[in-house]
């Protein structure tokens, strides 16, 4: 019998509020199981306004514990009621530490373990290094019920390193929760498409699905607008979109995925038979001395 997954990615706007953003969430993540998803992403940071367009100070109380805050303590909830996985975004604070990270949660409401966001992007609209120290957990895979779980954070998926890590760690799925839109240095340049593109070729790359949730609509967190161009897609493991949203749908992206028939369309292409990574040394050139 073949075992057969459904993940869903959620595109919405959110608000300053939390209480606000948490409730959407739980509407938006109940939509997706009632339409049969077993693991469903939020896009990254839902629980406010993207406040990393400026640096400013008052952003850093808007940050929790991992295990206690507010996003993770209400989607444990509908993650046991639904019997569905959840990678939620949040703002986390760790002691004097302060990241960017994922908690898992599992379908029995169980948090899992967290992974910290490895790229931190610094640049006009996108000045994260203020608020963010890099990521310290590597890159993690979560063995769930319904697959195992690669989660890279925004700039993360630009890399094509962080998606091979992690499908060599064993993922079914790669998961990439986003806020991403426009770049305040220059009004013409719209990034959706190549957004799309460099993840579609992870998809290929590693013979394995993708699944992408940004946020959509005009922000203005710090006294400047910045818009956001949803686009959330999900790919299949050739690379092919498979769902996708425009720039300003709010709703849910659910797709089925045959497990058994994603190994083997893995085993056929043979990248990881014919791969050398004993050749690869030039990736890792040897520190210069002083």
């Amino acid at each position: 019998m073949s075992r057969l997954t459904t993940v869903a990615a959620v595109q919405a706007s959110f608000s300053a509020d939390l209480r606000d953003n948490i409730d959407k969430a739980v509407s938006l993540i109940g939509q997706a199981a009632d339409n049969g998803a077993h693991i469903i992403l939020m896009p990254e940071l839902f629980q406010g306004l993207y406040f990393c367009t400026h640096q400013d100070e008052k952003w850093f109380s808007s940050a929790y514990p991992a295990e206690t805050h507010p996003c993770v303590v209400e989607l444990k909830k509908v993650a046991k009621d639904k019997g569905v996985v959840l990678p939620v975004s949040i703002f986390e604070k760790a002691g004097p530490e302060y990241y960017n990270s994922v908690v898992m949660v599992d379908d029995a409401g169980e948090i899992m373990g967290v992974y910290r966001k490895t790229h931190i992007p610094d640049g006009p609209g996108y000045q994260e290094k203020y608020y963010f120290k890099p990521g310290n957990t590597g890159f993690k895979v979560w063995k769930t019920k319904f697959g195992a779980i690669g989660v890279g954070i925004c700039w993360d998926q630009w890399f094509p390193e962080a998606a091979r890590a992690m499908t060599l760690k064993g993922a079914d799925f790669l998961f990439y929760p986003t806020a991403i839109g426009s770049e305040p240095y220059d009004d013409t340049l719209d990034t959706s498409t190549i957004w799309q593109r460099v993840m579609q070729g992870h998809a290929v790359a590693n013979a394995i699905p993708v699944i992408a949730a940004n946020r959509f609509g005009t922000e203005n967190a710090n006294g400047e607008d910045q818009s956001f161009y949803g686009c959330s897609f999900i790919a299949g493991q050739n690379g092919e979109i498979m769902q996708s949203f425009g720039k300003t749908d709010e709703g849910v992206l659910t797709q089925g995925f045959d497990l058994d028939a994603m190994q083997k369309y893995r085993a056929v292409w043979g990248f990881f038979r014919d791969r050398r990574p004993e050749m690869y040394g030039d990736l890792f050139p040897p520190s210069s001395s002083c």
